[in-house]
């Protein structure tokens, strides 16, 4: 039940990085925005290997393993943090919409956490409203998951359902090389997990927390190394150059690992060796702060608010 969001991450990353043909509205209000030459000419994206997109995914903390920790630190469900489905109509561009159907596909993982069924259907529709904008939405079953999502004994199978319609999106969008849209769908997905648990440190110290947020700074440059490859685009140049502004607050936060000692379990009749290495965050009060402000500011512009 806990899995949703931390499959859909995996499902959701493409493994060729093909440019799509798509193209996008200005960004933002109207704002002009300057791309330089250099970016605008430049050639196809390259191909990230499959080993390599394999070790981005795992570095990528998934929302749920946050709405798990949040909720395990006895943190109360708090609706006013999830992004409001009634902006669903301002997004009238496939960079929008895509970056919005993560940032709600994360808010479902929360929601669905903390078996908040109520407010699991106008987030279904939402994604339902994106997913058809983006000519996915019928890799959903609607109906079924809106029938699921009155009754809180049927969450199973609403994560059953979520995360097969999920899986033949993904195979729809590699099959058509439509692998950018992929890779905004889990920038949302990854900005709104970190979102959600800023925004409780932000009213309550909790040391776990903190230190999970920290530790998103690695997750951070694999996303922005994916992100890159399609900034030929005038908006996901924008998105780049935000997600940098991210990256520039996470600078001085510090990541040491510390070797464990090696344990045998044995797993499903199998001796494995496992490395009980972890990592320590060397965060200052300070730092966090500003990551804590610079992601509800970029969050925030994302989804319009």
């Amino acid at each position: 039940m806990n899995k949703l969001v931390s499959i859909l991450v995996i499902l959701l990353f493409v493994f060729a990085c093909d440019n799509s043909s798509d193209t996008y509205d200005d960004f933002g209000s109207g704002d002009d925005f300057v791309v330089p030459d250099s970016i605008l000419n430049e050639e196809a994206p390259l191909v990230v290997s499959e080993e390599a997109m394999d070790e981005i995914i795992q570095n990528v903390s998934s929302p749920v393993e946050m709405a798990a920790l949040i909720k395990d630190e006895g943190v109360k469900f708090n609706i006013k943090l999830l992004a409001p489905t009634d902006n669903i109509k301002s997004y009238n561009s496939n960079f929008k919409q895509a970056l919005n159907l993560g940032i709600l596909g994360a808010d479902l993982g929360y929601l669905n956490m903390y078996n908040q069924t109520g407010s699991v259907i106008g987030y279904i529709t939402s994604i339902k409203t994106l997913s058809d904008n983006l000519m996915v939405g019928q890799f959903f079953d609607f109906s079924t998951l809106k029938r699921l999502a009155t009754n809180s004994e049927n969450i199973d199978s609403l994560m059953y359902i979520s995360v097969a319609s999920f899986d033949k999106m993904d195979q729809y969008l590699r099959e058509s090389q439509r692998s950018d849209i992929s890779t905004l769908i889990i920038t949302g997905v990854w900005l709104e997990g970190l979102y959600l648990a800023t925004q409780v440190v932000k009213d309550k110290s909790v040391d776990k927390i903190a230190e999970r947020i920290g530790e998103q700074k690695m997750a951070l440059d694999d996303l922005i190394i994916i992100v890159k490859n399609y900034q030929s685009d005038k908006k996901i140049f924008k998105l780049v150059e935000q997600l940098e502004e991210l990256k520039a607050a996470f600078s001085d936060v510090r990541i040491v690992y510390e070797v464990g000692e090696p344990e045998m379990l044995e797993l499903d009749g199998i001796l494995t060796i496992v490395q009980n290495d972890k990592s320590i965050v060397i965060m200052t009060d300070e730092q966090l702060k500003n990551i804590i402000v610079t992601t509800e500011k970029v969050r925030n512009e994302i989804i319009n608010l």
